[in-house]
């Protein structure tokens, strides 16, 4: 860090680190902090603070199996906890999915930015496979925001020359509460309309099936569907980027002309939820899922998807 001109503080636990987040990131500094869920779990509570409080911040969680303490393997089971809000009060979070360690990278850039924009805290959620995993990276100029709030106008940066700033997430007046939320509220409608992404897969060769599926599982059904269409069955497949906002109007236009859905996740099925929330109930979603950190090959994603058309 001190090569970047940046800093590294060693927590003594995920609620210092989440706490140090909160008061670095009030007082208009960059601030970051990582666990996978069980830390996550604890980082809860700092978080619901930090979205009420409107701050910039950054929490990357590499989803480790669970629950309890389950195992340090890789999984999606965490897909509930950063999307719903694993802590309290109507608040969420900006969640990015990354499928490879170059798009970890990207997203953690583009994370840091969101969550300048709309003072608010973004999750990079990945697993396992991509904080293991060894791939080339490109380190990319920073993308241009527009619409960036001034520090001056929030942060607790020094006021000798303006007037105060006060960083806080309580409201006694339930009147002043209620705007707060109306606030966030408008806030996270504003993510539904500029922050929705996704990428397609093999979508343009009429296929038989919509596969759904997010990070790393994301590649392994990419695999399956290359090895389905060369037995000549097509299959394509959407991935969302963003968790939350959700792509539930792509997956809705895709899937009712397709017909057939199915969610796989490394998880025992939390996105599939929101995958048929999108399709609506006249479509059946389908699902596959791995837990307790097994990863499925693409040959066992490959019979999933071919026993789903048999049914």
């Amino acid at each position: 860090m001190p090569e970047v001109q940046g800093n590294f503080v060693q927590a003594e636990s995920e609620l210092g680190a989440a706490n140090m987040v909160f008061g670095a990131a009030a007082c208009g500094e960059l601030a970051c902090t990582t666990s996978s869920g069980p830390g996550m779990s604890l980082m809860s509570e700092a978080i619901s603070y930090i979205a009420g409080a409107q701050v910039p911040a950054v929490f990357v969680n590499i989803v480790r199996a669970g629950p309890g303490l389950g195992g340090i393997l890789p999984s999606q089971s965490d897909y509930f906890q950063a999307t719903k809000g694993g802590g309290h009060g109507d608040y969420r979070l900006l969640v990015l999915a990354p499928a490879s360690v170059q798009e970890a990278v990207d997203l953690t850039m583009l994370g840091f930015q969101l969550a300048g924009k709309y003072r608010n805290p973004v999750m990079i959620l990945g697993d396992g496979m991509i904080g293991q995993m060894m791939e080339p990276v490109e380190f990319k100029p920073l993308p241009t925001i527009d619409g960036l709030p001034s520090k001056e106008t929030w942060a607790t940066s020094g006021a000798k020359d303006r007037k105060s700033n006060i960083v806080r997430s309580l409201f006694l007046d339930p009147e002043t509460l209620e705007n707060n939320n109306r606030v966030l509220a408008a806030k996270y409608a504003q993510w539904q309309k500029d922050e929705i992404r996704y990428t397609t897969f093999n979508l343009d060769n009429n296929p038989k099936m919509l596969v759904v599926a997010y990070g790393t599982m994301a590649r392994i059904c990419s695999t399956a569907i290359t090895e389905l269409k060369a037995e000549g069955i097509e299959v394509g497949l959407l991935r969302p980027i963003t968790l939350f906002p959700f792509p539930s109007a792509a997956i809705a236009e895709h899937g009712k002309k397709i017909g057939r859905v199915m969610s796989i996740e490394m998880s025992m099925g939390q996105m599939v939820e929101d995958v048929q929330a999108a399709v609506g109930h006249d479509i059946k979603v389908d699902f596959f899922g791995r837990a307790g950190g097994i990863v499925p090959s693409p040959d066992e994603v490959a019979a999933a998807i071919k026993a789903s058309l048999k049914a």
